[in-house]
């Protein structure tokens, strides 16, 4: 069976340490995220990695293209990274891990357990808080349930699941190994992070105003009333509305989603007697703001940072 963290370190130490940034009050995340099918539906790729920092995809690999990519405005950022040696690593890492994912499979099939589709995750990353680590993670999942995770105080792999048993014999065999997922977890992630943040760190620091338009639908009945938020950033926002100056609660508020572009979009939905006459106003209180954006209803506005 394979080891992924042997490959996981040589990247990180490929990189190589920058001098930390000034990112004074602010927290900033780095994450990656592994996903592998054993049997993947047609057209899907078998493994797949993105890497966030913050909220933000900044980068995606997958089996099919064999292309690690920077995502939306990261394509922008000039020497975030060297795609080409980062696909060559990302390569070597989808073998690894599949490798994992079918030892799992085995160690079920030997017992008389299906082989049938089978899914394998895993997550790690850091998080630097005033420029200093905050925190730090690494764990994987089999099927959705927890398989095995390291624990940096010990340090050492902790298995979830019987079969992780068997994974954490064979990675802890090499007797450097715990303190080396120490070290990247503590040392290289944070200083990964720094490097990144030196290059793009403004895309994580710019707030983008929100667009608003408020509508409505009218039928003999009643009035559905809409108001869409979009292309704000950073997520956090709150929605209101009032009739004339009461205020009201709305029938529906949808979770704050992500455009696809690095900014957000959400909907808010009430319904009201068609016959009600007094005005209608969306207020939006978003960081990007100077003070509540009003909207009145079917009209359009763009706000003024």
């Amino acid at each position: 069976m394979g080891t992924l963290v042997p490959v996981l370190l040589c990247w990180t130490l490929l990189l190589g340490s920058t001098a930390p940034q000034d990112n004074q009050g602010r927290s900033y995340s780095l994450t990656f995220r592994y996903t592998g099918l054993s049997r993947p539906t047609e057209g899907s790729p078998r493994f797949q990695a993105t890497a966030h920092l913050n909220d933000q995809p900044f980068f995606h690999y997958d089996s099919k293209g064999r292309k690690a990519e920077p995502l939306g405005p990261w394509s922008q950022v000039e020497g975030m990274e060297d795609w080409k040696k980062e696909s060559q690593l990302q390569e070597a890492r989808e073998e690894i891990f599949m490798v994992t994912l079918n030892d799992i499979i085995d160690y079920y099939k030997d017992r008389g357990e299906d082989a049938g589709s089978h899914t394998f995750q895993g997550m790690f990353g850091c998080e630097l808080q005033n420029n200093t680590l905050s925190g730090a993670f690494w764990r994987y999942g089999y099927d959705g349930q927890d398989f095995i995770e390291f624990n940096k105080e010990l340090p050492a792999w902790v298995p979830l699941d019987p079969a992780a048993v068997n994974t954490k014999q064979k990675w802890e065999a090499e007797a450097v190994y715990p303190q080396r997922a120490k070290a990247y977890l503590e040392e290289e992630c944070p200083s990964m992070l720094r490097r990144y943040l030196k290059h793009g760190g403004s895309l994580l620091d710019r707030k983008d105003p929100p667009l608003v338009l408020f509508t409505s639908h009218v039928n003999p009945e009643k009035t559905i009333l809409k108001c869409l938020v979009y292309a704000f950033y950073p997520e956090e926002i709150t929605l209101s509305w009032t009739r004339g100056s009461e205020a009201q609660e709305w029938d529906s508020l949808g979770d704050v989603l992500p455009s696809g572009d690095g900014t957000y979009q959400t909907l808010a939905m009430a319904e009201v007697p068609t016959q009600h006459t007094v005005p209608y106003l969306c207020h939006v209180e978003h960081s990007s703001l100077a003070q509540p954006l009003t909207v009145a209803l079917n009209k359009a506005k763009k706000p003024q940072g």
